[in-house]
């Protein structure tokens, strides 16, 4: 097995291992010796990999952005006509930003108490770059099919949407009582009505 090869499945094998065990245990409660038993690796191939369990976290967060990319450029291609159909995928993500149970959403908020560590404080960085990054090109896409505005600012709308997004993340975590099972479906129609304005 080449070396790349090894690192994927090495890298996909804890990913696995760590989203079922936050979904289980929390964030706070999983320890190297629960992700070494449920992955089957050593710690050694660990550790040849990520220097912390902090750092596997911010891969669980920057899967699922590379996962929402992805099913965005499928339906793109599928039905560049409309477009209605990549715009669904985003929207439908935005639901699981309203799930308190939701590993995304409890890794976020773990990484961001843990800001001051440098390493966490650069994924997360990394993290909200990435997200406006991909929102940016969503946008784009969508004003190069002629749904969007051309108008539109990519970059401030992007990054407004992002902020909304992580709000929406953050209230997931809060104990509030109220259901938020139809927030995501209301921003995404106030996006929409932003983005064809």
């Amino acid at each position: 097995m080449k070396n790349e090869e090894r690192r994927e499945l090495t890298i996909s094998r804890l990913l696995t291992a760590v989203k079922a065990l936050i979904a289980e245990k929390g964030c706070e409660a999983l320890t190297m010796k629960d992700l070494m038993e449920r992955s089957g690796l050593s710690k050694g191939a660990i550790f040849h990999y990520v220097k912390s369990k902090d750092e596997i976290f911010a891969w669980v967060l920057q899967e699922r952005l590379e996962s929402t990319n992805e099913q965005f450029q499928t339906a793109a291609e599928q039905e560049p006509a409309t477009f209605e159909g990549p715009m669904q995928r985003i929207a439908n993500g935005m639901k699981s930003m309203t799930d308190p149970g939701d590993v995304t959403n409890k890794v976020f908020i773990y990484l961001l108490g843990k800001e001051a560590d440098p390493a966490v404080a650069e994924a997360l960085q990394q993290f909200y770059e990435q997200s406006i990054r991909y929102s940016k090109m969503w946008i784009i896409a969508g004003q190069q099919h002629g749904v969007i505005q051309p108008s539109l600012d990519a970059d401030e709308t992007a990054e407004t949407f992002v902020l909304l997004t992580l709000g929406l993340r953050v209230r997931s975590m809060l104990p509030i009582g109220r259901s938020a099972g139809n927030l995501a479906e209301k921003l995404s129609g106030f996006m929409t009505r932003i983005l064809k304005a």
